[in-house]
């Protein structure tokens, strides 16, 4: 099997990364024979080995776009650090890409970054939109996120945010009153108040990036 034959057989899965237990399902091989065909991929530059068992078959244009495939089963969205500066409204570029799932709370570090994995209630997940093949959150939920999951973690160090025209301060607190623990539920709710108060809004021309 050529090189381009065993590219197009993962292509053809119709997933931008896949296991070695796929690849070795699409080549008919043994484990040990797709690691080595997947190795001699990438040594081609067919292939890029994400962390170990994990690869992809396409350029990787935005990290954040692979980290579904981190999370499995469990859904992510794109949150905190990453979603506000995405949206402009914090100054300081993140060092890894935090992700919001209804996974287990892990740091996994990958060739193209690390991933900071929170794991957050099932009643408080949501509140995210997709742009292309990525989910993130809102910038509502977003504020939400970094001031309730900060309150788990029993932090009370809040960044400066710049929040975007349109910004509904509203939603935000909506997502306060589903949080299930009382106490939790009132920690949070200082927390957003503090950082909605200490907030700068942009002015009403500005667009927020995506």
């Amino acid at each position: 099997m050529t090189g381009a034959e065993a590219l197009g057989r993962l292509r053809a899965l119709g997933i931008p990364v896949v296991t070695n237990a796929q690849a070795a399902t699409a080549w008919g091989q043994s484990v040990s024979a797709t690691t080595h065909t997947l190795l001699r991929l990438a040594d081609a530059g067919l292939v890029q080995r994400i962390r170990h068992g994990l690869w992809t078959t396409e350029e990787i244009s935005d990290p954040l776009a692979l980290a579904s495939a981190l999370t499995q089963p469990y859904p992510c969205y794109g949150s905190m650090w990453t979603a506000l500066a995405r949206h402009g409204m914090i100054e300081q570029i993140p060092r890894a890409i935090s992700v919001v799932s209804l996974g287990r709370s892990q740091t996994i570090e990958t060739t193209v970054g690390s991933f900071v994995i929170h794991h957050i209630h099932p009643d408080l997940y949501g509140g995210m939109v997709r742009d292309v093949a990525r989910l993130l959150a809102t910038p509502e939920k977003a504020v939400f996120d970094t001031a309730y999951l900060l309150a788990v973690q029993g932090h009370v160090s809040l960044p400066e945010l710049t929040l975007p025209d349109g910004f509904d301060d509203n939603a935000v607190r909506s997502w306060v009153e589903r949080v299930p623990s009382q106490s939790l539920r009132t920690f949070t709710r200082k927390q957003v108040e503090r950082l909605l108060m200490r907030a700068e809004h942009e002015e009403p021309t500005s667009v927020y990036r995506v």
